[in-house]
């Protein structure tokens, strides 16, 4: 069987959310969150989709590396940072800038060769509790690196919102006020929004924003779908149907016999499965689009196809496109369904899909 699995990525949307974020923050600095490969979509190809970006944000240094060797000339940041001196050459190599969130980080800092300065991003854990200086060590942190002769004297200050989907959390206002307690005396370009809080915690909106989820179309609050921030889907995932058949009342469909055909069923079989990145937990009754009509997914999905019931979709023929989600079906809603997040979905689509870049 040919490869008939395939994602689209529309750079056009992925531009038109950029947009979005710059409405909403308009007087920010936009560092994109393209981490994990552009979230599944695509590292290189993202970055060169957005020109007017100031800045990219990866999680790790060879992602970073990987960017400024495709020809990216914009700010980089390496969200981990780096954790030895020969990582900490690689920065001063590949003109990047780091996030430090450790002690040991500002020793291997103050024991560096010195041949150029490093831009730092100083990041207070606020209540994340994951990476950063705690509030009674931010200050120490801070005047350390102030002192020290490989760093570039315009730090910049950031920390990481922990509960902004979670709408009027308390937690979230506690984290921006220490934030802000903390950093009023220093100098420095201050970060704290992420996608959620830019689009619902206008007081999180500070120098720089770090979008993520949102440039790929997603909404980051668990009620809402991209389009309700007015956001375009990048990501739409297909694949095609390939056989058909006629069940009667009491086959079984798939692994274990998970699901049993009530009344004579018209089962169709779809070229798609938990190998090229589709939830194996999607329970029956998740919907896919043929010929723009919705239809049920039945038992367990395999590895290479799931089975869906066409009863209701008496046009449908072996050839005919299927929808997995995107365009007129959001990925919020099948992860919603599979007991799981977007994110998830759109990093977990494998690399037997082939991708295909519309301008």
């Amino acid at each position: 069987m040919s490869n008939v699995t395939y994602a689209e990525l529309d750079l056009t949307a992925l531009q038109h959310n950029f947009s979005v974020v710059r409405n909403y923050a308009p007087n920010a600095k936009i560092m994109a969150v393209i981490k994990a490969n552009a979230y599944g979509h695509g590292l290189c190809e993202f970055a060169n989709a957005l020109p007017n970006a100031d800045g990219f944000a990866v999680a790790r240094l060879n992602e970073a590396i990987l960017l400024r060797k495709s020809g990216c000339k914009q700010r980089i940041l390496v969200l981990a940072g780096f954790m030895s001196v020969v990582e900490l050459e690689n920065f001063f190599t590949y003109k990047l800038e780091a996030v430090v969130h450790t002690p040991e980080q500002i020793t291997i800092l103050q024991q560096a060769s010195i041949r150029q300065t490093l831009t730092v991003w100083l990041k207070l854990d606020t209540g994340m509790h994951r990476l950063g200086f705690s509030a009674i060590d931010f200050l120490s942190a801070y005047q350390s690196l102030q002192q020290c002769p490989a760093v570039n004297s315009a730090m910049h200050l950031m920390t990481h919102l922990a509960n902004a989907d979670v709408k009027l959390d308390p937690t979230t206002l506690a984290q921006i006020n220490l934030f802000n307690n903390i950093t009023e005396a220093l100098v420095g370009e201050c970060s704290i929004a992420n996608s959620a809080a830019i689009l619902s915690v206008p007081t999180a909106i500070s120098d720089w924003v770090r979008p993520g989820l949102m440039l790929y179309g997603i909404s980051p609050f668990a009620e809402k779908v991209g389009a309700d921030f007015g956001l375009k889907p990048v990501m739409s995932l297909y694949s095609k149907l390939i056989a058909i058949k006629a069940l009667n009342a009491g086959d079984a469909v798939g692994y274990n016999g998970t699901w049993i055909a009530g009344k004579p069923t018209k089962l169709g079989i779809v070229a798609i499965g938990y190998g090229d990145g589709y939830p194996r937990h999607a329970p029956t009754g998740t919907p896919v689009l043929i010929r723009g009509q919705r239809v049920p997914i039945v038992g367990r999905i395999s590895m290479d196809t799931l089975a869906v019931n066409l009863n209701d979709n008496i046009l449908a023929k072996v050839g005919d496109q299927v929808t997995l989600w995107g365009h007129a079906l959001p990925v919020e809603e099948i992860a919603t369904i599979s007991n799981t997040i977007p994110y998830t979905l759109v990093c977990g689509v494998t690399s037997r899909v082939n991708f295909n870049y519309l301008q």
